[in-house]
């Protein structure tokens, strides 16, 4: 019976990831892997954390980090010295990889979107800027998108589906499960843990505090990464 298996931000923690699969026997071949985005940047085995998701087969929404890369690759946008680091390492496999990963991953199934950030209500994805679906955290009282997690009610609170959307980018200590959004990013990287929802197939995502019954968590081995995006306290 194959399994669905969503994984939040890993940021280059090959170690968690490669424990979270372990946790919940993941098999390669039969179960499915769904990442979020972000898969490497600012943790320490960017190489390690691409190669397993090659193996797992797994399927993989840009996030913010890989879409910074990839502006810089196409357009010279400006990087700076972790980005530049990641940039100049990575091999045209590599490369590849990131350059294959959609913006969102529809899982009917499940009645799941994977998207790396988050989706503006009333919107057509289609039509919410790519930008939005990287980076949004909040919005404003007039429904402006935007990156600042102080600036607005945290998106999912507006969203009311379906689908249901499963995302990451926004670190907090615990798991989003809002009714029809949930945000697996718990900031592995920053010191917190990795966390993964488990769906049997065929189950379609429950809403709300259900879903945090589905929910698996690996402790971060260390803290990797202390600056700007570190998990809120509140």
């Amino acid at each position: 019976m194959a399994r669905t298996v969503i994984v939040g931000d890993v940021h280059g923690c090959t170690g968690e990831l490669e424990a979270m699969l372990e946790l919940v026997h993941f098999t390669a071949g039969s179960d499915r892997l769904g990442l979020v985005g972000d898969l490497i940047v600012r943790g320490p085995d960017p190489h390690g954390t691409l190669a397993l998701a090659r193996r797992m087969g797994a399927r993989a929404a840009r996030g913010n980090h890989e879409a910074k890369l990839l502006a810089w690759r196409h357009r010279h946008d400006p990087l700076g010295p972790e980005h530049s680091r990641v940039a100049a390492a990575l091999s045209d496999e590599e490369w590849e990889q990131l350059e294959a990963m959609p913006l969102w991953i529809d899982l009917p199934e499940h009645g799941v979107r994977v998207v790396h950030a988050g989706v503006v209500p009333g919107q057509k994805i289609e039509k919410v800027p790519p930008q939005a679906l990287v980076k949004m955290r909040t919005l404003d009282e007039d429904g402006r998108w935007s990156d600042e997690p102080d600036a607005g009610d945290l998106w999912g609170t507006r969203y009311g589906g379906p689908p249901h959307v499963v995302f990451g980018h926004n670190a907090r200590p615990e798991p989003q499960l809002h009714e029809w959004a949930t945000g697996l990013d718990t900031g592995c990287v920053y010191g917190g843990k990795l966390t993964a929802i488990l769906l049997e197939q065929g189950q379609a995502m429950p809403r709300g505090n259900a879903a945090g019954k589905l929910l698996r968590t690996v402790p971060a081995r260390r803290k990797y990464y202390g600056g700007k995006g570190a998990p809120l306290s509140r």
